[in-house]
């Protein structure tokens, strides 16, 4: 599988950012009704998407993007569409057309940003789809 040889040749990691993108990747898994989809434009981004497999609003309810413009120093995006989420405590930016051409809500996302915050918002995205 592509997402497996990403994950298991990703070596550089200064921020942090590769065990948060596998707990995102485990969460994707644990949910009902969901599959996982793997896009790679290297030197651009690696974006893996959650879909809900009955879903009809969107095609995707998040999509975790690494940000590949320096491979030495990854980061993470979380994007989710903008009226499937609540931010409460205001940690994302509104992205206008940011996500497939619609209003996006996203995060950056490394080590630091609270994981349970993210998790909680693709719980959340999973659920309203």
């Amino acid at each position: 599988m592509e997402l497996a040889k990403f994950i298991s040749e990703w070596d550089q990691d200064p921020a942090g950012v590769k065990n948060v993108f596998i707990e995102f990747k485990e969460l994707l898994e644990s949910l009902e009704d969901t599959k996982i989809e793997f896009h790679a434009r290297p030197g651009v981004t690696y974006s893996m998407r959650g879909v809900k497999t009955s879903q009809t609003k969107w095609p995707l309810f998040v999509m975790v993007d690494v940000i590949d413009d320096d491979p030495a120093n990854r980061w993470l995006s979380v994007c989710f569409f903008g009226d499937c989420i609540t931010d409460p405590d205001e940690l994302g930016d509104l992205v206008p057309e940011g996500l497939l051409g619609e209003d996006g809500h996203c995060f950056d996302a490394d080590d630091a940003e609270p994981k349970e915050y993210l998790s909680a918002r693709i719980k959340e995205a999973h659920s309203n789809q």
